[in-house]
This record gives C-alpha cells, sequence and structure tokens, in this order.
C-alpha cells in the first residue's frame, strides 16, 4: 500500500486540519468530536442543512459546507459512519433557530445514528426532519442498506435545499424540495479498479485487467454483475440505460446530467463518458437542461464513474443556478 499518510489512525483528523486550512474562509473544523461548519455560522432565520457519513468519499460531504449548500458536515472514520454525537453537534452549530435538515444516505448506519442524534438534540429544543438518499439503481438491497442505496444524488438534493434554504423557504419547504429531488433523480456506477481503505491495506475487492464490477456501490459493495470490459461508449449506454428505464425518463424532460469520478479516473476519460451519454438524450428526445462533470462522490482512488440523472423542472433548474460558494462547488457569487 502506497499512500501519502502519516499514520493509519490519523489520517481523518489530519485531512481535516489540512481542509480547513485550505478553506479557512469558508469552513471551520472541530474536534472531540469532529464535524465541519460554515466559517459564517450558524446563520439566523436561516434552515440548516447537515448531511455526513464515513470518510473516503471527498469532497463529499465536507466540501459542500458553505453559502448555498450544507452548514455542517460530520465525517466518521474511512467508510463508516459517525456516531451520534459528532451529528448533535454539528446540528447545533447549524441550528439558526429555523430548525435542520439532516440529509442522510441510504446505509444502515447512517439512518440509524442520525435518527439516534435528532431525537437528541429533539429534546434540547432544536426541530429535525430528515430526508434518506437512495438514487442508485444497482440493486434493491446490499449488504449496507435497507432498499436502494445513496450515491451521487446526493450532491444534487444537498445543492437543491440549500438553495431552498438560502431563499428563505421554512423548514417543511426546504424539506419537500429535498424529498422532490431525491424523487427524480437516479444513479449508476462501475468500477474498474477498487479502492485500498488505509487500516485495510489491500483493494476492496479484485478485478481481473479485462473486468468490470457493473453497478458497484461507493464502498465498493457489489453490483448488478461483473462483466467483460468494453468500450468507454458500450459501458456508458449500460449505465444509461439502466437509470433512464428506472424513472422512467421521457421524451420531452428536461434532465441535469452528472458524470462523477470515483477518485481514480482521469477527467478526460469522465468527458468521454459525458459526451456518450449527452448523445443517449438526445436519441432519446431528452433535453439536456444542466451538466455537471467532476470527481465530487469518490472512493478513495476507485477507478470508476457513475452517471447520475435529474429530472428538472423552472424551479430545480433556478435552484440549480443559483450562488453556491463552497470548497467543491461555486458560482455565482
Amino acid at each position: 500500500m502506497k499512500k501519502l499518510i502519516n499514520g493509519v489512525s490519523d489520517v481523518v483528523t489530519e485531512s481535516l486540519d489540512g481542509f480547513a486550512r485550505a478553506h479557512a474562509d469558508i469552513v471551520k473544523v472541530s474536534h472531540d468530536p469532529d464535524f465541519v461548519s460554515r466559517a459564517d455560522g450558524p446563520v439566523q432565520g436561516k434552515v440548516g442543512l447537515v448531511s455526513g457519513g464515513g470518510s473516503g468519499h471527498e469532497p463529499l460531504h465536507a466540501g459542500f459546507v458553505g453559502k448555498g449548500m450544507l452548514d455542517a458536515a460530520v465525517p466518521g472514520p474511512v467508510f463508516t459512519s459517525p456516531t451520534p454525537m459528532p451529528i448533535v453537534e454539528a446540528t447545533k452549530a447549524a441550528d439558526g433557530g429555523a430548525g435542520v435538515l439532516h440529509i442522510v444516505k441510504n446505509y444502515t448506519g447512517d439512518v440509524l445514528n442520525f435518527e439516534t442524534a435528532a431525537d437528541l438534540v429533539a429534546a434540547e429544543g432544536i426541530t429535525v426532519r430528515s430526508v434518506v438518499t437512495n438514487d442508485d439503481v444497482a440493486v434493491q438491497d446490499s449488504l449496507y442498506t435497507a432498499g436502494r442505496r445513496g450515491v451521487a444524488g446526493t450532491v444534487l438534493v444537498e445543492k437543491l435545499a440549500g438553495a431552498a434554504a438560502d431563499r428563505g423557504d421554512d423548514l417543511d419547504g426546504v424539506t419537500a424540495i429535498a424529498e422532490r429531488v431525491n424523487a427524480n433523480v437516479r444513479s449508476m456506477g462501475l468500477a474498474l479498479r477498487a479502492g485500498t481503505v488505509p487500516h485495510a491495506g489491500e483493494p476492496g475487492f479484485d478485478l481481473a485487467e479485462d473486468e468490470v464490477e457493473f453497478g458497484v456501490g461507493i464502498h465498493g459493495e457489489p453490483g448488478r454483475e461483473r462483466i467483460k470490459l468494453e468500450s468507454a461508449d458500450q459501458l456508458t449506454y449500460r449505465l444509461m440505460a439502466a437509470v433512464l428505464d428506472d424513472l422512467p425518463f421521457a421524451s420531452g424532460d428536461s434532465v441535469l446530467l452528472f458524470v462523477n469520478g470515483m477518485g481514480g479516473t482521469p477527467l478526460s476519460e469522465l468527458y468521454i463518458v459525458f459526451r456518450r451519454a449527452a448523445e443517449i438524450l438526445d436519441e432519446r428526445g431528452i433535453t439536456l437542461g444542466r451538466s455537471l462533470v467532476g470527481s465530487l462522490v469518490t472512493s478513495l482512488e476507485m477507478q470508476g464513474a457513475s452517471i447520475t440523472v435529474l429530472r428538472l423542472d423552472d424551479e430545480l433548474t433556478a435552484l440549480w443556478d443559483a450562488p453556491v460558494n463552497t470548497a467543491a462547488l461555486r458560482w455565482g457569487v
């Protein structure tokens, strides 16, 4: 195992400290327990947004703390859910008096620990709502979830709900936007090579040089099937067919197309995937309304990509275009 780390037990803490120094104008980092919050927060009178999960998916979630997205994020150990207490403290740090929305990926540990934290802060007078993201079409159930996994679509939920909170929507309104996005977004990914969890010291799974894990999860969980390596266009078609047929998306829809890298995929390859995905939208009469390309929900250095498609309407498009200022997404400011 070759990694730029000092000690396995220090990876999350030292990474957070570097993140805080690099983006001190946007975020602040707290330890004991670990969480990230807005440097200018909490914003009084605004609904607070909190998300989190295991580390190793950077920039998810800490990279999306800032104006127009999250007010706080809770990084657990690598690929391991954070415990309730840092979620409690992050929720307090995000509370500006208008309530807090928890955006939780559908992994069993995340769901249970966020539920426990919500109960604890409710006892202190903070109103919390929760939206569980489950955009992954690869499986109905996995080793890690009851139901579908929450993956790259979570970024879109955070962005659009964050914009709704910034425009002044109340807690019920922000929650409704998050639920609407989650209901209209679908994702699926594939892996060419696994990442290596530092404390494991070896790749999470083995793939032959001519094999692809199709429908892989962001922790390396198995997907629909293991297939032989195909061209980028053929693999993109497989992903798009699975995603578009699931909602289903229809001719005349306007969508946001998000091609996400898993951590070890060059941007040039992501654009090759995006190119074919956009062509498939054209062929189906679906309008490419908005786009996003980049490694935003990663799995350490996994080599692979995922495709996420969100059905847009005028309101969701306006919320996407609204200003955002985070370490990982920034426009309009």
